[in-house]
């Protein structure tokens, strides 16, 4: 199961059993995530998004949680309240200690899709009940009765490599919202977030070769002014302050 761990600037809060717990972004497919996460305009079937998928029921439900047949639905996972910011204009200046978030109507749960996993296999249970999901039609019943949902896992992406450029250089990805500003820096243009924009292709998707010698480098990329490591190279490394960057070799 992935976390998603807390690293830079809050983008919405998730409350479960009366216990908050404050959310942040640490890489790309997470930023992606929590885009597609504020734009849902209620709850619906399941979604894969990259290899994670987004389950959704309604808030108004007193308590949802989801077990995975991969697991012997042996551990539940409850369902986070997804809440969102309030209007300042619908906020009146004779509120005492204003809520500054509503109910989206939404509670999730983010599942991480296991490797080689062609499909997932799950149950919800939904106010004390077990259950089937009622917004996915596909389903399974083995002789004992037991009744659980199944999502098919579309074949993955090619894992993209920095080294995948021209020899003597590193290729940069980004994949996320269409229609910003993305950039890349590290030690080779002194952290300049601003010297090399990576541009554009299919929609949401960015690139950029830039030319470097044999060496070792750390980079970042920056996006809506906060840094993002690389989520195709899993190696990184962290400095004394304790900000972190991905890290490649051109042998």
């Amino acid at each position: 199961m992935k976390t998603i761990k807390i690293v830079t600037v809050l983008v919405f809060f998730l409350f479960t059993a009366g216990f908050s717990q404050a959310v942040e972004i640490e890489s790309l497919e997470s930023l992606y995530l929590i885009d597609r996460l504020l734009s849902l305009s209620g709850p619906g079937a399941p979604e894969i998004v990259d290899d994670l998928v987004i389950f959704t029921a309604s808030s108004a439900l007193r308590r949802v949680g989801i077990a995975f047949a991969d697991e012997g639905f042996g551990k539940v996972y409850w369902f986070r309240q997804l809440l969102v910011s309030r209007d300042p204009l619908d906020i009146s200046p004779h509120e005492k200690n204003p809520n500054l978030h509503r109910d989206s109507g939404i509670v999730f749960h983010v599942y991480q899709i296991p490797e080689e996993a062609t499909e997932i296999g799950y149950r919800l249970i939904i106010d004390g009940l077990w259950t089937s999901d009622p917004a996915n039609p596909h389903s399974r019943r083995n002789n004992a009765g037991l009744s659980w949902s199944v999502l098919t896992v579309p074949p993955r992406e090619t894992v993209h490599s920095p080294l995948k450029g021209p020899p003597g250089s590193l290729s940069f990805v980004f994949k996320g919202p269409p229609g910003e500003t993305v950039s890349v820096a590290g030690d080779f243009n002194g952290w300049d977030p601003f010297m090399y924009e990576l541009k554009e292709g299919p929609a949401g998707n960015y690139s950029i070769n830039i030319p470097l010698p044999p060496g070792t480098y750390q980079y970042v990329f920056f996006h809506r002014g906060q840094r993002y490591l690389d989520p195709y190279n899993g190696r990184r490394i962290y400095s004394k302050d304790g900000k972190s960057a991905s890290e490649i070799v051109i042998q």
